[in-house]
């Protein structure tokens, strides 16, 4: 395993309607350049990075939902970012809406990938914890409607060996729920890396943008001390057509400290050199899993989903 690796965030300002998927390559190409410039290896780029948060429009028609969609990745949009990738000898994490034909069907999944530095596709996930809901609501300012335009994602909580650790992706409301961080640590991931578009308004209830954005790195802090890991965190941020989604975009040491975070809710890379190691005597000690985890009492976790489901064991005690 190599002792360091230099990442960087490339969070992204507000696209809007009108602006191409062209347009938003250049972009991502200007951050992918400033950020070699920074000497990184490994950069992040945002959740549904190449268009508009665009669930939070309702759209009866499927033509124009799937105009949001990637058929193929690459594509000839898409294609010069891994050629500069290549040329430039750095990796990147990329979130798009993915439309495939599988099982005999059209499927569409909330989509990440993770790109070697020889520009070439390692690994993919698909979005697990989809929010929102999946019908018009009136009483609310817009909708978000992930669970109506996307399938919850099939390929579990994958990881990856490469530069020199093992990665595992994550995107958006996974960051929320301490199952998406254990399974990728018991998968040996050292490095976790996310992209999101997170509203700043709550639709359910009035929530102030310091408590979201105290909760959006909280969840984050606890999941990187907790399983030794780096996480690497990375916003679509800023004014979309009038929409607002909260910046935030940061880099968490293993120790659960922020060592590195946006300062605008523009395009802006920030970068911090992770010592690979660090997580290590956090492994070995206080969260020593093979040491410490007492799986005989964890059933409850994968065997109901709500409190609704819960077993009486008043029995037992």
């Amino acid at each position: 395993m190599e002792s360091s690796l230099k990442i960087g965030s490339a969070q992204l300002g507000p696209i809007s309607l009108a602006e191409s998927r062209y347009d938003v390559v250049k972009r991502l190409l200007a951050l992918l350049y400033k950020a070699h410039s920074f000497g990184v290896k490994f950069i992040v780029f945002p959740e549904l990075a190449l268009t508009t948060f665009f669930p939070r429009y309702w759209m009866t028609n499927q033509v124009d939902v799937d105009r949001y969609f990637e058929t193929k990745m690459p594509n000839e949009v898409t294609q010069p970012l891994f050629d500069a990738a290549k040329k430039l000898g750095i990796g990147f994490y990329l979130g798009f809406a993915e439309l495939s034909e599988e099982d005999n069907r059209i499927r569409r999944f909330n989509t990440s990938i993770l790109v070697g530095p020889d520009g070439k596709i390692i690994g993919k996930y698909r979005k697990i914890h989809l929010p929102g809901h999946s019908e018009k609501r009136d009483d609310v300012p817009f909708q978000h409607l992930e669970k109506r335009y996307f399938e919850v994602g099939n390929l579990g909580f994958g990881t990856w060996p490469v530069f020199g650790t093992r990665v595992g992706m994550a995107i958006c409301n996974d960051r929320r729920w301490p199952e998406t961080y254990r399974v990728m640590a018991l998968r040996g991931a050292r490095v976790v890396v996310l992209g999101f578009n997170t509203p700043t308004e709550n639709i359910n209830h009035d929530e102030p943008l310091h408590l979201r954005m105290f909760h959006h790195r909280l969840v984050m802090q606890a999941a990187a001390y907790q399983n030794g890991m780096w996480i690497v965190a990375t916003a679509k941020a800023g004014y979309e057509d009038g929409f607002h989604l909260h910046g935030g975009s940061c880099i968490i040491s293993p120790t659960g400290e922020i060592v590195s975070q946006s300062t605008t809710e523009d395009d802006e890379v920030i970068v911090y050199d992770c010592n690979l190691k660090l997580g290590d005597y956090i492994l070995n000690s206080v969260f020593n899993f093979k040491k410490h985890r007492r799986i005989e009492h964890y059933g409850p976790i994968t065997s109901q989903t709500g409190v609704d489901d819960l077993i009486d064991v008043s029995s037992k005690l």
